[in-house]
């Protein structure tokens, strides 16, 4: 992870500088410094360039001979605007600019508080990441990017201290980003749990039910799920107590399918490399643990994943198949591409059966139906408690991780209803995201609950503002910020 250091901003250093500073007039502090420096360079090159500081944007000024390679002006936007979001996203436009003059770089943040300076360094170091572990040699062209990088800022003791938690969230979008951008081969069942289990020198607890404990509790869909494929099926259970003895916990659970060739109902076989993705949900909920014993959250918490390949052989779950679940609950196998529900259903209903948290959040890879509805810029919410869904509609707009409350109305379970079980784990393709999550809902008892469809969102084909390509780690700053916002203390 980018290496972070805070400094006065009275003094920056040469080389490649980012001035972040908002539209409208400049202030008279470190632009106005380094403007001097330049020769008042940045003030012309800002009107030949029509450059108005619109947030995220920047213009690069190459100032050779006072002290300084390259000035890269980046854009805050309207100064009554500003909040961490703004922040990140001027962080990330910085760092990228900086990475193509070295290694090392310095952002003045003068313009910003230092709690906003501490975002914009959670912005610069969220859009350094980087996925090389199998890279043998650089592209050709290619830096090798930023390793270290300045926060200049008014105050760098306050700074630093605002740093402190964004940094072990950060680690925590690391952690999600990296289990996502592994390879299936690499990261089947067995080995996610090896990573999970490496959260203990946190503090944090991990509990895992191999097979066979699952088939004494009852887990059928999870099992019937696993049962084509030669890798064993784990549920790891990850706990956190930070919170006062005896307070009920926050749960998280998330579906783990490490990869999903659909099963008998097997995938195109365009696009199925991504569904290595599949266990997304189980990565933003193993990144938001780390995230909350990182900065030592004052809250209990159990994070659950349930994790399984669905692959094809002799002993694959059939269409038309019967599984009973834990909840004692029978479910008509339809589609076996349908599987990350029979998952959820099992694990869902152990974490309200065992831990009786105070709420539980479940998030999944699930549909693409929800892609088809929302795109990629809003993971689905649904939730049969509106406090809930209040709480992570709020969060989720001032996180970055946004998200779109859909309805679950009590009609859509009638399309679930099978003809020789309890459930089908279809309902065919109208309000296809909405049957899934009603589906979910048959088993979670009456605990507040939410189902987070994240199947848009999880993974990007280009570059955002907030994420470079491939894993975004969505959910663990929504999850972290939940937590601290309303449950914590």
């Amino acid at each position: 992870m980018l290496d972070i250091a805070f400094s006065d901003v009275t003094s920056p250093q040469g080389g490649s500088l980012a001035l972040l500073a908002p539209s409208g007039a400049q202030p008279e502090g470190a632009f106005a410094r380094v403007d001097g420096a330049v020769g008042g360079a940045l003030e012309r090159a800002a009107r030949a360039a029509r450059f108005g500081f619109e947030a995220g944007k920047t213009c690069v000024v190459l100032a050779p001979g006072a002290g300084y390679d390259r000035v890269i002006l980046v854009g805050l936007g309207n100064a009554d605007a500003l909040d961490g979001t703004v922040a990140e996203k001027a962080g990330l436009a910085a760092a990228k600019a900086l990475a193509a003059g070295g290694t090392t770089g310095v952002i003045v943040a003068d313009a910003l508080s230092p709690e906003l300076a501490a975002h914009a360094a959670l912005g610069a170091v969220l859009g350094s990441y980087r996925f090389d572990s199998y890279r043998t040699r650089p592209r050709a062209g290619e830096t090798g990017g930023l390793e270290a990088l300045t926060v200049a800022t008014a105050d760098p003791a306050a700074a630093r201290a605002a740093w402190a938690p964004l940094a072990a969230v950060a680690r925590g979008v690391y952690l999600c980003r990296d289990l996502v951008s592994e390879p299936a081969n690499m990261l089947r069942p067995p080995e996610f749990e090896q990573r999970i289990l490496a959260l203990r020198d946190m503090g944090i607890t991990v509990e895992v039910l191999d097979r066979d404990a699952m088939h004494e509790l009852g887990f059928g869909a999870l099992l019937g799920v696993a049962q084509g494929s030669d890798a064993p099926p784990r549920t790891v259970i990850m706990r956190w107590n930070g919170g006062a003895e005896g307070e009920a916990p926050v749960a998280f659970v998330g579906k783990g399918v490490t990869f999903d060739s659909g099963g008998i109902s097997i995938k195109p076989a365009a696009g199925m490399d991504e569904m290595k993705t599949d266990m997304a949900g189980a990565a933003a909920v193993v990144g938001t643990m780390a995230a909350l014993a990182g900065r030592k959250a004052k809250v209990n918490a159990v994070g659950v994943v349930g994790l399984v390949e669905n692959m094809l052989s002799g002993n694959a779950q059939r269409p038309g198949d019967v599984v009973r679940t834990a909840a004692g609950q029978t479910v008509e196998v339809l589609n076996t591409d349908a599987e990350g529900r029979l998952v959820l259903a099992d694990v869902l209903w152990y974490t309200q059966d065992r831990f009786r948290p105070r709420f539980m959040v479940n998030l999944a890879t699930l549909t693409g139906a929800i892609v088809v509805s929302l795109g990629v810029e809003r993971a689905g919410l649904f939730s049969n408690n509106d406090g809930l869904a209040a709480q992570l509609s709020d969060v989720g707009e001032r996180s970055a991780e946004k998200l779109w409350r859909m309805p679950l109305d009590a009609a859509y379970l009638e399309l679930l209803r099978s003809d020789i079980a309890d459930l089908k784990n279809i309902g065919g393709r109208p309000g296809g995201s909405i049957t899934a999550a009603k589906f979910l809902e048959c088993f979670v008892n009456d605990v507040p609950w939410a189902h987070l469809d994240i199947a848009g969102t999880a993974f990007s084909s280009k570059p955002t503002s907030h994420a470079p390509k491939g894993a975004t780690g969505f959910g663990v700053r929504l999850l972290d910020r939940l937590v601290g916002t309303y449950y914590e203390g």
